[in-house]
């Protein structure tokens, strides 16, 4: 049932010289959500939620949101902060994650990041360049560059101010290679230099993580039970009533997994379906994906059981009291 991980230093209850924090972090349809409440519950603790999608008001249904009384009294925070139409980064996530999280240490309760968007964890728990403001002229600039000579010209004008950036940016990927020559341009120096110097906003804390990692047979059923049971929850009409609101197609989170799909499906693209059948093979890519950024992390405790398995909520607390 359990993967192993290292167990050094994770007496989280035991280090009382440093506040606490636990984090319960995975790919989708992995049970996050069930595995943080049942811990909350029995450590008095409150969940802060880890997902770039649920801050936004409004979008339930295909966020996965976990509605009000399921939650069992279990408080959670940076759930339905933001409007559809306003923009929300990995850089604002962390100050207000750190500020929720002192927070609910200050009330005496234990706080539980939830969730798995990866970028978000990581600019919590290790830090993240916010950078400077997006410049549209240069942007423009170098676009054109990429227009006129090809997105490989960008790759190697990186390269000569940056290597590192050019070894780690795929040599096609346009938007990453824009930011790191606009990041350079602005401030003079590479945007590796930058990453070196980030530090956690919860520097004081004891962190301990833990992460689900299931046999892909088993998360591709749970993904297609769950895909499921977002269309026959409405999730069609949830997305008509944002749309009849006045939320732009084009809004950001309508750009995501889930959504960006049923748009395309309201326009005619494809019928119900294919539209399920594609969100289902999106998700399956989606939780690889996690998985490749969460085995990049650093001390996380795997867990190789479903988070509504009791047997998931007794690793964590064994290895946190």
């Amino acid at each position: 049932m359990d993967d192993g991980g290292d167990h050094a230093g994770s007496g989280f209850l035991a280090l009382v010289e440093s506040p606490q924090l636990l984090a319960i972090v995975g790919p989708t349809a992995s049970g996050k959500s069930v595995l943080g409440i049942a811990v909350a519950e029995r450590i008095g603790g409150e969940i802060v939620s880890c997902d770039s999608t649920a801050v936004y008001r409004k979008f339930d249904i295909g966020t996965d949101k976990v509605p009000t009384p399921h939650r069992r009294g279990v408080p959670h925070h940076l759930v339905d902060v933001v409007e559809p139409t306003e923009l929300y980064s990995a850089a604002r996530y962390a100050r207000e994650a750190a500020a929720a999280v002192r927070r609910i240490t200050a009330a005496g309760r234990i706080p539980i990041i939830v969730g798995g968007s990866g970028l978000y964890y990581r600019a919590l728990v290790r830090g993240l360049f916010d950078g400077p403001e997006r410049d549209t002229a240069l942007r423009g600039r170098l676009s054109r560059i990429a227009t006129r000579r090809g997105v490989a010209r960008l790759h190697q004008m990186v390269a000569r101010v940056d290597p590192v950036s050019a070894r780690r940016i795929h040599p096609r990927d346009e938007r990453r290679l824009v930011r790191a020559l606009e990041v350079y341009f602005l401030t003079r120096r590479p945007l590796t230099a930058h990453f070196s110097e980030t530090k956690s906003l919860l520097e004081e804390y004891n962190v301990v993580s833990f992460a689900l990692r299931l046999d892909p047979t088993v998360t591709a059923a749970r993904v297609v039970q769950r895909v499921d049971r977002q269309f026959a929850d409405g999730l069609v009409a949830e997305v008509r009533s944002l749309l009849a609101a006045g939320v732009p197609a084009d809004a950001h989170p309508f750009c995501g997994l889930v959504y960006r799909q049923v748009i395309e499906h309201l326009n005619g693209i494809r019928d119900e379906i294919a539209t399920r059948a594609l969100i289902v093979q999106e998700n399956k890519k989606y939780a690889r994906r996690q998985l490749i950024w969460f085995r990049k992390e650093p001390n996380l405790q795997w867990i190789g059981v479903p988070g509504e398995d009791p047997a998931a909520a007794d690793i964590v607390l064994g290895r946190t009291m």
